[in-house]
Protein backbone atom coordinates (compact mmCIF):
# COMPACT_ATOMS: atom_id res chain seq x y z
CA UNK A 1 0.00 0.00 0.00
CA UNK A 2 2.67 2.47 1.21
CA UNK A 3 4.19 2.14 -2.09
CA UNK A 4 0.88 2.68 -4.62
CA UNK A 5 1.00 5.87 -2.59
CA UNK A 6 4.62 6.69 -3.30
CA UNK A 7 3.82 5.64 -6.89
CA UNK A 8 0.66 7.50 -7.15
CA UNK A 9 2.85 11.15 -5.72
CA UNK A 10 5.40 10.64 -7.70
CA UNK A 11 3.03 10.67 -10.55
CA UNK A 12 1.39 13.60 -9.09
CA UNK A 13 3.98 15.47 -9.05
CA UNK A 14 5.42 14.57 -12.37
CA UNK A 15 1.89 15.79 -14.07
CA UNK A 16 2.06 19.01 -11.95
CA UNK A 17 6.12 19.65 -13.14
CA UNK A 18 5.02 19.47 -16.79
CA UNK A 19 1.70 21.20 -16.94
CA UNK A 20 3.66 23.57 -14.82
CA UNK A 21 6.35 24.01 -17.20
CA UNK A 22 4.28 24.01 -20.19
CA UNK A 23 2.31 26.79 -18.67
CA UNK A 24 4.97 28.55 -18.66
CA UNK A 25 6.52 28.11 -22.37
CA UNK A 26 3.23 28.48 -24.07
CA UNK A 27 2.47 31.50 -26.40
CA UNK A 28 -0.04 33.36 -24.48
CA UNK A 29 -2.64 33.50 -27.60
CA UNK A 30 -3.20 29.75 -26.94
CA UNK A 31 -4.29 29.83 -23.59
CA UNK A 32 -7.97 29.59 -22.99
CA UNK A 33 -10.16 30.34 -19.97
CA UNK A 34 -8.50 32.84 -18.01
CA UNK A 35 -4.93 34.38 -18.52
CA UNK A 36 -1.72 32.46 -18.29
CA UNK A 37 -0.52 33.54 -15.00
CA UNK A 38 -4.00 32.82 -13.48
CA UNK A 39 -3.63 29.08 -14.82
CA UNK A 40 -0.04 28.90 -13.23
CA UNK A 41 -1.50 29.84 -10.10
CA UNK A 42 -4.06 27.31 -10.16
CA UNK A 43 -1.75 24.37 -11.57
CA UNK A 44 0.15 25.22 -8.02
CA UNK A 45 -2.88 25.97 -5.61
CA UNK A 46 -4.53 22.86 -6.70
CA UNK A 47 -1.98 20.79 -8.03
CA UNK A 48 -3.93 17.94 -9.65
CA UNK A 49 -7.28 19.30 -10.11
CA UNK A 50 -5.10 22.63 -12.06
CA UNK A 51 -3.06 20.11 -13.84
CA UNK A 52 -6.12 18.16 -15.50
CA UNK A 53 -7.71 21.34 -15.97
CA UNK A 54 -5.05 23.28 -17.72
CA UNK A 55 -4.78 20.50 -20.02
CA UNK A 56 -8.71 19.96 -20.52
CA UNK A 57 -9.45 23.72 -21.20
CA UNK A 58 -6.52 25.80 -20.85
CA UNK A 59 -4.36 24.70 -23.38
CA UNK A 60 -5.49 25.81 -26.80
CA UNK A 61 -4.89 23.46 -29.60
CA UNK A 62 -1.61 24.13 -32.19
CA UNK A 63 -3.89 24.62 -35.13
CA UNK A 64 -7.22 25.83 -33.75
CA UNK A 65 -8.76 29.14 -34.47
CA UNK A 66 -6.43 31.85 -35.29
CA UNK A 67 -3.61 30.06 -35.61
CA UNK A 68 -1.28 29.50 -38.39
CA UNK A 69 -1.75 26.09 -40.44
CA UNK A 70 0.86 25.21 -42.94
CA UNK A 71 0.22 23.91 -46.53
CA UNK A 72 -1.05 20.00 -46.72
CA UNK A 73 -0.25 19.85 -50.75
CA UNK A 74 1.14 22.38 -53.24
CA UNK A 75 -1.93 23.34 -54.65
CA UNK A 76 -3.20 24.54 -50.88
CA UNK A 77 0.06 27.04 -50.96
CA UNK A 78 -1.51 30.26 -53.09
CA UNK A 79 1.99 31.46 -53.66
CA UNK A 80 3.33 28.02 -55.71
CA UNK A 81 -0.13 28.69 -57.26
CA UNK A 82 0.66 32.35 -58.23
CA UNK A 83 4.70 30.97 -59.53
CA UNK A 84 2.70 28.94 -61.63
CA UNK A 85 1.19 31.47 -63.82
CA UNK A 86 4.35 33.23 -64.51
CA UNK A 87 7.72 32.16 -66.71
CA UNK A 88 10.72 32.36 -65.01
CA UNK A 89 13.42 34.96 -66.00
CA UNK A 90 15.20 34.55 -69.49
CA UNK A 91 12.80 31.48 -70.69
CA UNK A 92 11.18 33.95 -73.31
CA UNK A 93 11.09 33.35 -76.95
CA UNK A 94 14.19 31.51 -78.93
CA UNK A 95 15.06 32.98 -81.84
Amino acid sequence: MTRLIIVLAAVAVALMVFCLVDAILIDRFRVRGVPKGLWIVLILILPIVGSILWLTVGRGRKNGPGSKRGSVAPDDDIDFLRGLNTDPPGDGPRG
